[in-house]
């Protein structure tokens, strides 16, 4: 399966086209990190945004069709976190922009302009990025998390950067609305 890109997958023997440009990969990923929408919502919405036929699909086949969704995502490599979440290191929406700079030097052209990238070749273009502004980036935001100190110039670099090296937390409407009534009470 390494050397194919998937295009379908099989669920209860019925064969299911997939939304498999990294655009679409990339949406899915947005929704299942919505937090204005419950755990369910966000599942259901994500993989009617995945499979082309969803909604034709017998609903006994979710759990299956959640399952190859994931897999899909996970370039057909298996998760390695035992079921815990990992520790987010980029945020694709707030990262978009040096992830699609180092992807394009790796790619030799911007992936953007492509009407069609499989998101498996896209992922591989961004295993390829090595040494380069996504990589500095990450390295300071492992260091602050993990409490190491940073080198001279990475404490240079992450002051005048640090609205882009800081993960900004994505809040529910319902959280903003909380966080104005409590500034509201401080005014």
């Amino acid at each position: 399966m390494t050397w194919d890109l998937p295009e379908k997958v099989e669920i209860g023997g019925v064969e299911y086209a997939v939304n498999a440009d990294f655009r679409d990969i990339l949406d899915i990923i947005e929704q299942l990190d919505e937090p204005d929408e419950s755990q369910e919502v966000r599942i259901y919405c994500a993989m009617a945004m995945f499979y082309d036929d969803f909604f034709e699909m017998p609903e006994e086949h979710y759990a299956e069709a959640l399952e190859l969704m994931m897999w899909f995502i996970n370039c057909g490599q298996e998760d390695e976190n035992d079921g815990q979440p990992a520790q987010k290191q980029i945020d694709w929406q707030q990262d978009g922009l040096i992830i699609a700079a180092d992807i394009n030097k790796v790619a030799g052209c911007d992936v953007r302009s492509l009407p069609f990238l499989h998101w498996w070749t896209f992922m591989a273009y961004f295993m390829g990025i090595g040494e380069g502004q996504l990589s500095t980036v990450v390295s300071i935001r492992e260091k602050l998390r993990k409490s190491n100190p940073l080198d001279s110039w990475e404490k240079e670099y992450y002051r005048k950067n640090k609205s882009r090296i800081d993960l900004k937390k994505r809040y529910s409407a319902e959280e903003l609305a909380e966080r104005e009534r409590i500034n509201k009470l401080l005014e």
